[in-house]
């Protein structure tokens, strides 16, 4: 009967909505439980109590029961670093699941257009030149943007630009600054040089401070917030151009949105830790297991969930060794099996 069908269409529906508002409130928890563990451990251990204290001592005036050293270590170094940790998980994430829908392929990363590849050669070039973490930080941002526009103006046909010209051309600008970045390695000294532009290429948060924040972050929230605010025009996107033109969608602006808010929101993750991989491939493919296709649902879980991994990765990096460990190394360790395992798996097909 026709009311029975459209009755199962709204339980559907229903329950779907129910299930998508628990899984954001899990993961909002899950976050909110690895910003918690980010601000206890470390070498300098703090209780969750005396946590709450400082904190509220920043903005009350109450009795200092605390040791001198523990309100730097937590508005000075932790927390910028946890801020800092979910805008580039975020960020990666955001950027994975924007260009997987433009290109509608699941296998697409947030570094196919080679603005990694461009940012990591912009560094390697400012360590062996300079020695200002500044300099290096400027450099990879331009570098990655450079980077992408050279992708852009090769694909470019007629006014078009077809996804497959895209993708080819992200290879070859992508190949070519790795190439640059190893002659770069070549040519550094290997007692000073060498090892700081290796280091910064596997990725890591301990250089990351206030000031830096303040530049990157308003960028990244403004390229993130923009793909949120567009994301039921990216779903258009992956019936194809031919279908988005009929229902009116001008397919090169929206194009053109997408990848000048990814390739920003790449660049500055970049530029913010050094090429971290796997967060923009992997998280949108757990994203989708929890929240479906639709990218109205997928963007905001896959925000929630590469935070919180970046948080968590992060904390593993600074605390499972006496050494910091790259963040490039844990999450191709991590990553890998995730993304192997999510491939055998029938549910996680696009």
């Amino acid at each position: 009967m026709p009311g029975t069908e459209v009755t199962e269409t709204v339980k559907k529906q229903r329950w779907g909505e129910a299930h998508y508002r628990q899984a954001v409130i899990v993961l909002a928890v899950l976050l909110a439980l690895s910003v918690l563990s980010a601000l206890c451990l470390g070498r300098y251990s703090i209780s969750i109590p005396e946590i709450l204290r400082v904190i509220f001592g920043k903005f009350f005036p109450i009795e200092k029961t605390w040791k001198a050293g523990v309100e730097t270590v937590i508005f000075q170094v932790r927390l910028p670093r946890i801020f800092a940790g979910f805008l580039v998980g975020a960020g990666l994430a955001l950027s994975g699941a924007s260009l997987q829908a433009m290109f509608r392929n699941p296998l697409v990363s947030s570094q196919i257009l080679g603005v990694a590849s461009g940012a990591g050669f912009g560094a390697a070039v400012a360590i062996l030149l300079f020695e200002s973490i500044i300099i290096t930080q400027l450099s990879s941002f331009a570098f990655g943007l450079l980077a992408v526009f050279l992708t852009w103006s090769m694909s470019r046909r007629r006014r078009q630009t077809p996804v497959i010209l895209l993708v080819l051309s992200g290879i070859v600008v992508g190949s070519l600054f790795s190439s640059m970045t190893s002659m770069a390695k070549y040519l550094a000294d290997p007692l000073n040089k060498m090892p700081a532009i290796v280091f910064w290429l596997l990725g890591s948060l301990n250089h990351v401070s206030v000031k830096e924040l303040l530049v990157l972050a308003p960028v990244m929230i403004l390229s993130g917030g923009i793909l949120i605010a567009v994301r039921w025009r990216i779903n258009i996107l992956t019936m194809g151009d031919e279908s988005a033109k009929a229902l009116g969608v001008n397919t090169e602006q929206l194009k053109r949105i997408v990848i000048i808010c990814s390739t920003l929101l790449t660049a500055s993750a970049v530029c913010m830790c050094g090429i971290v991989g796997w967060i923009g491939l992997v998280i949108p493919h757990i994203g989708r297991l929890i929240a479906g296709p639709d990218n109205k649902r997928l963007m905001p879980v896959c925000v929630l969930t590469g935070g919180a991994f970046m948080i968590a990765v992060d904390t593993i990096a600074r605390t499972a060794t006496a050494t910091e460990i790259p963040l490039g190394v844990l999450t191709s360790v991590i990553g890998a099996p995730i993304f192997a395992s999510l491939l055998m798996k029938k549910e996680s097909g696009w």
